[in-house]
Order: C-alpha cells, then sequence, then structure tokens
C-alpha cells in the first residue's frame, strides 16, 4: 500500500516547521510543503526549500501570487472598502483563501490524499482554510494538528523543535506570533496578550514611531481607475510595485499603526496589532474619491453592505456565493471611481486633501453660497413640506414626542 500524501501549508515558522516530522512520526506518509508568495519578504522565503526538506518534506513548492493576490483579492475589498468591526483592514483574511487555493491545486497535481495547516483551534484560519478546501477541494482530508497534539503553547512548540533539533525564528523572549504580506503585517502573543499593555517598542517591525517620523509631510497623488488604484504620482505600476512603493513611504511617516481588540470568529476577543501603511493610505484615497464619483443612493447602499462583505471575508467564506454576487455589486458601483486624489502623510496619518475626476458629479454651480442659475431656492419650500408630511401627520395625531 502506497504512502498518504499530505501537502501541508508552509511558511516556515514555528508552527509549520515542527508539523513537518509530526506528521512523519504519525502518519505512514510522505509530506509536501506549499508556499504562495504574497509579499511576506526574503527573510521568510529565503532558503525555505531546504528549511523544508530538512525537516523531512519531500518537495516544497512556492508560487508567486503576489499580483494575483492584489487584482483578485485584495482590490476587491478596496472596492467595497472593506474593514473589520471599523478598523480591520483584513490583511490575513485576505490572503487565506487564496493560499488554500494554491494548497489544493498543488494537491491534487500531485494526487495527494490530504491537505494539512499549522492553524490552531482558537483561531480564525483554521475556518478559512477550511472553508477554502470544502469549496476547492471537497475530497481531500483535512489534518490540523493543533486539534490532535498535545502541545498546548508556543513553549510547548519550542520544546518540540528543540528535542529534534528544528532551527526556527521564534524565542523564548520574543515570541510574537507574526503574519507578514504586502498589504500588512500582524503582531499577536507575547505581552501583547493582555489589552492592558502597551505594545512594546519592539513590536513594530514596519512602521516608524510617528513621534519621530518627517517634520514635513510628505504629498503623494494616487490615481484610480474603476475603484482601485493604477498609478502613483502620475506613473502606471503593476499592482504589487505600486503597493510596495505606498508601504515604503508609509511606513516612513508612520502610517498605518493599528491596536485592536477584536471578535474572532470562535467567539473570544483576541488583541491584535496591525501595520498597514500602503493599505490605509489606499483606503483614505479610495473613500475620497467614492465620494466625489458615487451618487448618493449607490453610495449609501454600499456603506450598508460593507460590513456583511467584511465579515463574509473575515470569517473565510471567500467563495461563498453571497460574498461572489456582493462582489458583483461592488464592481458595478464603482465603475465610475476613476479619478486622482492627491494625500498629505505627516506623522503617523494619511490624510486626503483633494480629488479630481472626470466622473466627478460635484457642480460647483448648484452647490454654491453665492449666485447660482441652475437653482431656484422657491423649489424647496415644496420638497421641505413633502418631506416632512409623515412626521407632521404623526405628531397631529399623537401629539409631538417629548
Amino acid at each position: 500500500m502506497s504512502k498518504k500524501k499530505i501537502v501541508l501549508a508552509y511558511s516556515g515558522g514555528l508552527d509549520t516547521s515542527i508539523i513537518v516530522p509530526w506528521l512523519l512520526e504519525n502518519y505512514d506518509c510522505e509530506v509536501h510543503a506549499y508556499c504562495g508568495d504574497i509579499g511576506q519578504g526574503d527573510d521568510e522565503l529565503r532558503g525555505l526549500a531546504d528549511k523544508a526538506h530538512r525537516s523531512g518534506a519531500v518537495s516544497c513548492r512556492v508560487d508567486d501570487l503576489k499580483r494575483t493576490w492584489l487584482q483578485d483579492y485584495v482590490w476587491p475589498c478596496v472596492r467595497a472598502l472593506a474593514v473589520y468591526e471599523g478598523r480591520y483592514l483584513l490583511g490575513t483574511s485576505m490572503a487565506r483563501p487564496l493560499l488554500a487555493k494554491g494548497q489544493v491545486e498543488y494537491a491534487k497535481a500531485i494526487g495527494a490524499d490530504a491537505v494539512a495547516h499549522g492553524c490552531t483551534g482558537k483561531g480564525n484560519d483554521q475556518v478559512r482554510f477550511e472553508l477554502a478546501y470544502q469549496a476547492l477541494g471537497p475530497e481531500l482530508e483535512v489534518i490540523a494538528p493543533w486539534r490532535q497534539w498535545n502541545i498546548r503553547s508556543r513553549e510547548d512548540a519550542l520544546d518540540y523543535a528543540d528535542k529534534r533539533g528544528i532551527q526556527v525564528t521564534a524565542s523564548r523572549t520574543k515570541i510574537y506570533s507574526r503574519d507578514r504580506n504586502l498589504w500588512h503585517i500582524s503582531h499577536e502573543g507575547g505581552a501583547l496578550e493582555s489589552p492592558g499593555n502597551a505594545p512594546p517598542d519592539d513590536v513594530w517591525t514596519l512602521t516608524v514611531d510617528p513621534r519621530l517620523a518627517p517634520d514635513e509631510p510628505l504629498l503623494l497623488t494616487l490615481g484610480f481607475v474603476a475603484g482601485v488604484p493604477t498609478t502613483l504620482n502620475g506613473e502606471a505600476l503593476p499592482a504589487e510595485v505600486l503597493l510596495a512603493r505606498l508601504n515604503d513611504l508609509g511606513s516612513q511617516h508612520g502610517v498605518g499603526r493599528v491596536d485592536i481588540c477584536e471578535n474572532r470568529l470562535v467567539g473570544m476577543k483576541s488583541r491584535g496589532v496591525y501595520e498597514t501603511p500602503g493599505g490605509t493610505i489606499v483606503l483614505e484615497a479610495a473613500r475620497t474619491l467614492r465620494a466625489l464619483t458615487m451618487e448618493r443612493d449607490t453610495l449609501r447602499l454600499c456603506e450598508k453592505l460593507m460590513p456583511d462583505y467584511s465579515d463574509l471575508v473575515y470569517t473565510g467564506r471567500w467563495f461563498h456565493p453571497t460574498r461572489v454576487a456582493l462582489d458583483a455589486l461592488f464592481t458595478q458601483a464603482t465603475r465610475h471611481v476613476t479619478g486622482d486624489v492627491r494625500v498629505r502623510l505627516y506623522k503617523g496619518t494619511a490624510t486626503a486633501l483633494s480629488a479630481t475626476s472626470q466622473n466627478s458629479l460635484f457642480s460647483e454651480d448648484l452647490a454654491t453660497f453665492g449666485h447660482s442659475a441652475k437653482f431656484d431656492h422657491q423649489d424647496s419650500y415644496g420638497f421641505v413640506k413633502l418631506y416632512g408630511l409623515p412626521g407632521a401627520v404623526a405628531a397631529k395625531v399623537h401629539g409631538a414626542p417629548s
């Protein structure tokens, strides 16, 4: 009987590094590692295949998914202005579906029997990976070691790695769990577990302390076509290059730091610290351009639906029909959101200063406080009277509310 083939979603971090030998110890199997490059950076990806092989993996496939991820996963969330619970810009949430998709495709290509991930039983990512597996590879067995083994903490995981001679970057003194991609980096664990602790200075890895940012603001112009960014200061750039440059500029000015106590899908609150410099700039500009180019009822409908869309993304339902249908709505709604937005970066803030668009719905002649040839003030008399009619009738019958 041939050995079971298992494809592991592999990052080379603490959890996935020890999962390779654990799978070999607990299954008659061969382990194949899969990693999608969505902008983790050279520090994480350099030598990844060699590391996987040293841990016992038969193969390690690394796919460059940066442009696909931004165009097909991140930009749809930008069109929706998707933000979870008012603050989290969904950096990890948007990434997991594509990584799971690549993992399933690799599993099918090599005839694997199972897929595995290193997500804990407390987190959101187990749901994000497994809902993608259900949608894209329901015939594959799912193995989740954190729900099976007797390792209960990162300290236990470090002990396991030490006993097997597995080198990991995490330590007992600097034990943060981080997730990095082109959109953001997240930090959890260690001193951050208590919301009563301010983030230690060693948490931040991308952005300069806003207090130490340059005293002179930086002005930039971000250009959009149909709701997504395409140019920076007039230069057309591939998505991954554009966002990388915005990350660099935003980081220099301390833009994009967020400290959140968020509601996880599984029920508990969790404290997370995020750095999203480029994404913060993009959303600030997109929000301003939408206000200029989108008519009122469509804009308000999008605002009402955004929390639902964000929740679908946060809870791993990327491939759910509802998310797909809402994406079609936001794509249609933002088809005229094209133009340029001038943004100022200064001491931790990104502030839109002006916006221009050929699709602008702003009419200075209508909005001016001076003389307008297009607006007759007398027209408002009947409008106000009819607009207030339901309330006026109710007050006459029931009396004015106290």
